[in-house]
């Protein structure tokens, strides 16, 4: 089995001093001695507040790093720091001549740190992809240990296969928490034509941000054979990917089935 840390992480020792001045803070109540965050991430942290809070929306021009010095009383280099950590997490993007924007999923590039099956071949592909089902449920219990919810709770299933150049590749599972998602509907998951999570994004305000994933093999059983027009048995990758939102939140259990035969399974590590 195969694990790996996508997207960025969170940290949760930093204070939240809006003058920016370097402060001791606990790293939990249960901890009696003091760690000391370096002054650059407590202007991280604090930018990341602003993200969370909504503040500054996907697609979004932040100030600029003169302005933000100002607002958090710190040099402007302080506040570079912060934002190049969070432009190498993905949360921020630069663009030359134009400023800092707040990353969203409907950015190509964002786009492929989500979809890792890649094509053999250098040559451009069509993608369609068809949803089979979406219904709502009572969670599993381990769906809702994975999603911090109770066994039993509202959950909404979404079922899709993917397709490059008309050939089946990719059959996914969903489970999304079902207050959250309330509104999400088989009619609107089938007409939106975007990134899965540019829809979550947009008309749900929940930017997935941070990832964990499982990968190991496995062999097709019969609804996965059907559906991806394999033989019965067939070697498959199977993805499991637990997403989560600002503050460390999880907000999707994900399982995909792979069809390698023509693609593999990429990845960048650092």
């Amino acid at each position: 089995m195969v694990k790996s840390e996508l997207m960025s992480s969170i940290p949760s020792n930093v204070s939240s001093d809006p003058a920016g001045q370097s402060a001791a803070v606990p790293a939990s109540p249960s901890v009696s001695s003091p760690t000391f965050s370096p002054l650059y991430q407590q202007i991280k942290a604090l930018i990341m507040q602003r993200l969370q809070s909504g503040e500054w929306k996907p697609g979004e021009l932040i100030p600029s790093e003169v302005e933000l010095g100002n607002r958090f009383k710190v040099s402007q280099g302080t506040v570079r720091k912060a934002i190049d950590e969070l432009a190498a997490e993905n949360l921020l993007v630069r663009r030359q001549g134009k400023g800092t924007f707040v990353a969203t999923h409907h950015e190509a590039r964002s786009q492929f740190r989500f979809l890792r099956l890649m094509p053999d071949s250098d040559q451009p592909q069509v993608t369609d992809k068809r949803v089979i089902e979406l219904k709502r449920l009572r969670a599993p219990a381990e769906i809702a240990r994975l999603l911090g919810m109770k066994s039993g709770d509202s959950v909404i299933y979404v079922k899709r296969v993917m397709s490059f150049d008309g050939v089946p590749t990719i059959l996914e599972e969903l489970w999304l928490p079902g207050a959250l998602f309330k509104a999400l509907t088989l009619e609107r998951l089938v007409e939106y034509k975007g990134p899965m999570y540019g829809l979550f994004e947009t008309e749900f305000g929940t930017r997935m941000i941070r990832a964990t994933e499982q990968i190991r093999a496995a062999g097709a059983d019969a609804d996965a054979a059907e559906l991806l027009a394999v033989e019965k048995t067939s070697p498959l990758l199977c993805v499991e990917r637990v997403s989560f939102t600002y503050g460390d939140k999880p907000v999707e259990v994900r399982r995909g089935l792979y069809v390698t035969n023509r693609h593999h399974y990429q990845n960048e590590l650092s």
